[in-house]
C-alpha cells in the first residue's frame, strides 16, 4: 500500500499493537506518544493519514485536530479519531474540528481499524 500513517497513541501497548498491524498491512507507519511529537514530524513529513487519541499528555488530541486543519498541507487528509472518549460532546467536537472517522477503541478490532483507513484512502 505505501501510505504514511502517523499514530498519535500514549499508550505504549496499543501504539505497539497499531503499529505492528498496519505494518504488516503495507503502510508505512510513523507512530508517536504525544502530539507535540506528532506537529515536529508533520514539520517534516506529510502522512496521508492521521491515527488520533484524543486524551495525550499535553497538548490534547483536540487541539492537535485543530492545528492540521489549519495546515494547508494537511487540511484535506483524513483523520481517523480512536478514543475511549465515548461522550456524545467529545465526539461531536471531534467531528466538528474535522474529523473523518470516530472510533470508540473498546467497540473495534484493529482489523475494523484498518478497513475504515483504506475505506478513507480510496
Amino acid at each position: 500500500m505505501n501510505k504514511k500513517v502517523l499514530i498519535i497513541e500514549d499508550d505504549v501497548f496499543l501504539r505497539g499493537l497499531e503499529e505492528k498491524k498496519l505494518l504488516h498491512e503495507g503502510f508505512v507507519v510513523t507512530a508517536v506518544e504525544s502530539a507535540e511529537k506528532a506537529v515536529e514530524w508533520i514539520e517534516k513529513e506529510t502522512p496521508d493519514i492521521i491515527l488520533l487519541d484524543l486524551l495525550l499528555p499535553g497538548m490534547d488530541g483536540y487541539s492537535f485536530l485543530q492545528k492540521v486543519r489549519e495546515n494547508l498541507n494537511l487540511r484535506e487528509k483524513p483523520v481517523i479519531v480512536f478514543s475511549n472518549i465515548a461522550d456524545v460532546g467529545g465526539i461531536k467536537k471531534a467531528k466538528d474540528l474535522g474529523a473523518n472517522d470516530f472510533m470508540i477503541k473498546s467497540n473495534f478490532t484493529l482489523e475494523e481499524l484498518v478497513e475504515r483507513m483504506k475505506g478513507l484512502l480510496k
